[in-house]
Order: C-alpha cells, then structure tokens, then sequence
C-alpha cells in the first residue's frame, strides 16, 4: 500500500464515520439522516414539556425540574434560521442560584446529538448496559444514575442543528450550521439565549464537551469569552482532539504514528498478544511513551536513509509493543494505520477490534481484509442508548412523541466544512485546530480551569495525543498549571465502564469545586 492511500483512508473514515468512526457517540443502525423538506420549513415556534422529579444521590434526595425543550435561534435581521432542542435538568428550591453552577454539554461526530453522555455519563437516568461486551437486545434497562452532576452542578444537553430534535426553519437549511464556525456561532447563541431567559448571567459556567465536542469547546470558550464578555469558569474535555492532523497519519507526516503507539500498545498489552507481557500496564506505557518519542521517532525521521539493520531493530522493539509480528511491521515501512491495526491485532482469532473503546471486539467479516472498518464497541452499545432515549423522553419527559430523534446525522459529518478562521496567520492551510482558540481563551482569562480525560484503550483519540497538545500549546507556565490530564482503564466512552464513570464523576465535581471556590 502507498503512502498516499494509508492517508485517504483516514479521510474516508472521517466522512463516513458509521456509529463514528472518527469521533465518539454511535449512532443506531438505521438512523434517518436529516430531517424531510416538510420538517425543514416547519413551523419556528418553540416547544417545552415541563416536569418535576427526584433523585436519589450520595445519600440524599435532589428535587429537580426536568425541561425537554426548543430555543429559536435568529440571524442578525431577527428572522428564525432553527430551533434547537435541549434537554435541561435545574434543581428546585435553589435560594441564589448565582451560586448554583451550570453545565452546558454535548457530543461530537461532528453530526451527533447528546445522547450518549446524556444517558451513558451525566443525566439522572443512565443506560445500562454491558461493559467490553454486546448488550443484548430489547427490553433494555434504565436505572437512576449515582454518578450524575445534578448533586453539584445544573445541566443543559445540547443537539446542534441537524441532530436530535434540532433543525434548521424559515428560509434555512440544516447544512448552513454544518462547519466550525457556522457550528460554533449557533451554540453559542444557544447558550447565550438560554442563559439570559433562566437569569444564569452570574452563575459559574462550564462547557462539557466529548470528542469533536472538545474541539467545538475551545473554539466555542474563546467566542463566548470574545464575543459575548462571557467567562467561563471550567472546560472538561473528554477523549480529546484540537488538532486533527494528530489522528491524520497524513502523507508524508509521521507524528500520527508516534502519538498512536502508547494507544497500540494499550490495547496489545489488554488482548495479551504481547510477548512476555508485563503484570504492570503503567510500567507498559511509560515504556512505550519513551521508546515512541525517542527511537520510534528518530527512525521514522530518517525515513528511506534508516538501514536495513536500524529497520529489523525498530521492528523488534515495535512488535514487543504493539503485538505486531515484525514481518507484518516491516511490510508496512514500520508505519501502521489505525484501520490496519485494528483488523490485524486479532486476526488469528478471527475477530476485528474495537476503535472507539479496543476492549471490544467483534467477528470478522472477512479475515482477509486489510482494514477494519466495523466498530465492535459501537456496534454493542448504539442500539440500547438509542431506544431507551427514545422512550425516556417520551414516557418521563413528556416531549417529541410525534418527531423523529437523530442520534447521528451521517450528512451532517460527510458535509462538514472544516474552515476555521481563527486557525493561523501564516503558512498554507492545515489540517483543522482549535489550539489556538484554547490559549486565547485562557489568556483572557486567567482562572479558566481545564481538565482533558482520555482512555488509555481509546484509538480515536489517543491519549498521548493530547499529552503532545498541552506540552505544546506554548501556554505560560502559570496557565500551563491551570490544565489536568486524567486517564481511565476504559476507552473513549470511558463511561461505559462503571469504575471509571465513578472516578470521572469525582475529577469533574473536583474541577467544579476548584474554579468556583478561587
């Protein structure tokens, strides 16, 4: 295989992105991709379903108000352009709520709605299902969720525009919100709008976003902070990526192949296929940190002047690492791309692994393929997130029972346009990034905390990857101290694993407690 077509593939994986191959939330098999022209031009007015509940957690019992609703979103002469759909939980009884935090959180894809943080991490309700392995089908379980933030935090769940009940009205379309920035500018009129009508201009605020969510998080802290003069206290990114060309393996660039290799060798080390493998996994990849960014990357630098010899070395090594046999690393120019991996770690037991989370994995369809393209974790999960959302918000939250919810909108991550004009000032364009608006939104404001949450078995967005972004995001060290990295023993839904969603529970609610107590 060329050089050229390891980069197309990655590309493909981005615009096809089935149950999302290039950043997290699975859709269900099956799902509409946009709204009908009818839905289209529907009608702007808004909708809400008001209801009250309880909850029962850490020992005490929380009143809440539940608001499954729509804001109307307007252009600059007033005229109605969507209506975005949002689920809200607000305690009840709140005395001041400018001391009561909010939380503003969504997903990513791009083109997918908040379904899976809303019922897998944070909600009140949550999913049940089975961990490093397929749910079984209907009937699925739902059960109050100990681990949500309602104890410590206000919530809005966001659908951007195309996804969930969200859609474009009037004389626009769904796709005029399908871009950084297009997208950017609608959820910060969202939150904008919202924040004004419920009197939350003086409560504490924090943006919660997963995958391509914590890339829409930076470009968003910095609009909102730039724009609109509104601070944000904390930022959690969770399975994090600011710049795509981490996850690219572009032609001719090799600091994918680099960034990815504690991520392999995560995974390796998880489906024991490493040879003379280590009881600690920790001792593991701090191995593999060293060995990826000082030998691995000096020999990828070389290029076609490594010798034979220096090849057959960096090849051994790379096999103890990435469960790899040194005739498949050496085939493949030592250089091995993530669709390659996937279906070639587990090939001798005929099974593809998983790309969102490695600790799944599934049948092969074809155990001579080169690339693993299905995705075993999405795959096990999508269907039991789908079909309880879809009854919970029409059973407890009382909304949408005549609307069609769009957990992924496939046009919407095919069509995307990737232009970001906050990007860079010199040089040609690059691939997308929002590193930039991150540092500008902690230059403007000092006491911005951020914390970045990665799966160590995670190979969409590896968690050495965002170790590289915050080493070079060229922030003041006193700034640079404002940032926490945390990793789990899950992937890039680490939630899924009931362990780890308490442990990220308890680092969120820390980040909480700490930017609103300075």
């Amino acid at each position: 295989m060329t050089k050229l077509w390891r980069a197309g593939v990655v590309f493909t994986l981005l615009t096809f992105a089935a149950a999302p191959r290039v950043f997290a939330q699975a859709p269900a098999a099956g799902a509409s991709s946009t709204p009908p022209p009818a839905a289209e031009a529907a009608s702007a007015k808004e909708e809400s379903s008001v209801t009250d509940h309880t909850a029962h957690i850490g020992g005490q019992t929380i009143s809440y108000k539940a608001t499954a609703g729509t804001i109307q979103l307007k252009n600059a002469a007033g005229e109605a352009t969507a209506l975005m759909y949002y689920t809200a939980y607000t305690k009840s009884d709140v005395k001041d709520i400018s001391q009561r935090p909010i939380a503003f959180l969504y997903n990513g894809g791009p083109g997918s709605s908040s379904v899976w943080l809303h019922m897998g991490a944070f909600g009140p309700r949550r999913v049940i299902t089975k961990d490093g392995d397929y749910t079984p089908p209907a009937p699925y379980q739902i059960a109050d969720n100990a681990n949500t933030l309602l104890d410590r935090t206000d919530m809005v769940f966001i659908d951007p525009i195309g996804t969930g009940f969200s859609h474009a009205v009037g004389k626009s379309q769904n796709k005029d919100f399908w871009g950084v920035d297009s997208d950017t500018s609608s959820v910060a009129q969202f939150i904008t709008t919202y924040v004004s009508r419920n009197d939350r201009w003086n409560s504490p605020k924090f943006l919660i976003g997963e995958s391509y969510g914590t890339f829409r998080s930076a470009a968003l802290a910095n609009y909102l902070q730039g724009r609109s003069n509104m601070a944000i206290n904390g930022i959690v990114l969770m399975s994090n990526v600011l710049d795509l060309s981490t996850i690219s393996f572009l032609n001719g660039q090799d600091l994918s192949y680099v960034l990815y290799l504690p991520s392999y060798a995560a995974t390796a080390w998880y489906h024991k296929v490493v040879k003379d493998r280590p009881a600690s996994l920790e001792t593991f990849l701090n191995d593999a940190r060293k060995f990826a960014a000082g030998e691995y990357a000096d020999a990828l630098m070389k290029g076609s002047k490594l010798t034979t010899a220096e090849r057959a070395d960096i090849a051994k090594k790379l096999s103890h690492f990435t469960g790899l046999s040194e005739d498949y690393l050496l085939k493949a120019d030592l250089r091995v791309v993530l669709p390659q991996y996937t279906a070639e770690l587990q090939r001798s037991r005929g099974l593809v692994t998983g790309r969102l989370d490695a600790r799944f994995s599934g049948l092969a369809a074809d155990n001579n393929a080169e690339f693993g393209f299905t995705d075993p974790q999405s795959d096990a999960v999508s269907p039991a997130f789908v079909s309880v959302f879809n009854s919970y918000v029409r059973n407890e939250l009382k909304f949408g029972n005549d609307k069609e919810y769009n957990p992924l909108n496939y046009q919407a991550n095919g069509q995307w346009d990737w232009k970001h004009l906050g990007q860079g000032t010199f040089g040609f364009p690059g691939a997308p990034n929002t590193e930039g608006d991150l540092v500008q939104a902690m230059l403007t404001n000092p006491h911005l905390r951020v914390e970045i949450e990665s799966g160590l078995y995670d190979l969409a967005t590896p968690f050495f990857g965002s170790e590289y972004t915050v080493d070079h995001l060229g922030l003041p060290e006193k700034l640079l101290a404002n940032i926490k990295l945390k990793t789990y023993d899950a992937g890039h839904m680490m939630y899924l694993h009931d362990e780890d969603l308490a442990k990220l529970k308890t680092n969120i609610v820390a980040l909480i407690d700490s930017a609103t107590k300075m």
